[in-house]
């Protein structure tokens, strides 16, 4: 009794501990410790100094430790009912939280690209609203990702239920949607302005094994399967970040097809291959396909469906492709959905 007298201390002591850091506790929990230290104090006195047993037998009990014992229970059982319903309480009222917060987000998301996607269809003809309209387009996802896990972590600090392991992983999040918008930057500042395209030798499956791994934690999350059949030793000569942009849309593309199709076995099939002097690449998916009356349309500026998800990504990666000399165009794919070929001269 004496140590479970110590331990009910203890218990009050980081209690008082936790109230300083102004979290909510039951006073309730309070009360119910403070009779249990009261009660076992009170039956420890009892059986030392005023009637002291032979020896302890639970049946043979005198009838008033009998009784602080079983009073010292039901607080005992009280204190558990109350931490249990503290713990409800919270892990509800931070789920409700959590929805809300979600809520606001999406809803700021969908605002902001309503609000980017009028401004810019205002400004269709014009050179300037083509370039503002790219640059929107291609920075919306990383700068939308880096903003739900920055949400997120504020989310995590503000609770103080942030862990060193979930706080490593955001930040590893936020460095890699960082990364992928520099490498927009570069690429569209390259495309838009004149002089040299810094071309380099490069080979085409490092450059797609580079995207896969910014893609492959989405395309786990959303359970797509990647199909790869590519030469080695295919080697072609343009700017590697404005190629890899190429691959990034059309796999993002593909993704977001699948995810929108209900398709069960989600698959992405990437192909490059060589023919002729030339590089033929392709990227496929098993889903839906493109509607046959938006074909006409897929590599307009501006034109978009809620229904396969691509938008400007298609007209930016025809105009990359065509700067090296190439072609790039839509085919529906064996047993159905979308297939994208891309073809490029061999270095």
């Amino acid at each position: 009794m004496v140590l479970t007298d110590l331990a009910i201390i203890w218990q009050l002591l980081e209690l008082k501990r936790l109230h300083k850091f102004r979290i909510d506790l039951p006073i309730f929990l309070i009360f119910t410790m403070v009779g249990e230290l009261i009660f076992v104090t009170t039956r420890l006195v009892i059986l030392v100094y005023i009637d002291p047993p032979s020896f302890i037998h639970l049946y043979d009990e005198p009838t008033l430790t009998a009784a602080v014992r079983w009073i010292l229970f039901s607080l005992t059982t009280l204190s558990y009912i109350a931490i249990i319903a503290y713990s409800l309480r919270k892990i509800t009222i931070e789920n409700t939280q959590t929805i809300r917060e979600n809520q606001k987000i999406t809803e700021l998301l969908k605002e902001k690209e309503h609000l980017i996607y009028g401004l810019l269809k205002a400004n269709k003809t014009a050179a300037t609203g083509a370039l503002s309209a790219s640059i929107a387009h291609e920075l919306n996802q990383p700068l939308g990702a880096a903003n739900l896990n920055i949400q997120f972590l504020k989310m995590k600090l503000e609770k103080g239920v942030l862990n060193p392991e979930l706080g490593k992983e955001i930040l590893d999040s936020l460095e890699e949607d960082n990364k992928r918008a520099a490498t927009i930057v570069r690429s569209l500042r390259s495309i838009f302005t004149e002089g040299e395209s810094n071309a380099q030798e490069v080979r085409l499956s490092d450059l797609i094994a580079k995207v896969l791994d910014i893609v492959k934690p989405e395309l786990k999350n959303k359970n797509i399967q990647i199909q790869l059949r590519v030469d080695d030793d295919l080697v072609i000569r343009v700017n590697s970040s404005e190629i890899e942009q190429v691959i990034l849309n059309l796999l993002n593309n593909a993704a977001q097809a699948l995810a929108n199709s209900g398709t069960l076995q989600r698959r992405i099939a990437i192909e490059a291959i060589k023919t002729g002097n030339s590089v033929q690449l392709s990227i496929s998916d098993n889903g839906a396909g493109v509607p046959e009356d938006f074909k006409s349309q897929l590599f307009e500026l501006l034109s978009t469906t809620k229904q396969t998800g691509m938008g400007l990504g298609l007209w930016l990666c025809k105009h990359i492709v065509t700067r090296y000399s190439g072609s790039i165009h839509y085919e529906d794919a064996v047993g159905g959905g979308a297939k994208f070929v891309i073809e490029l001269p061999l270095n």
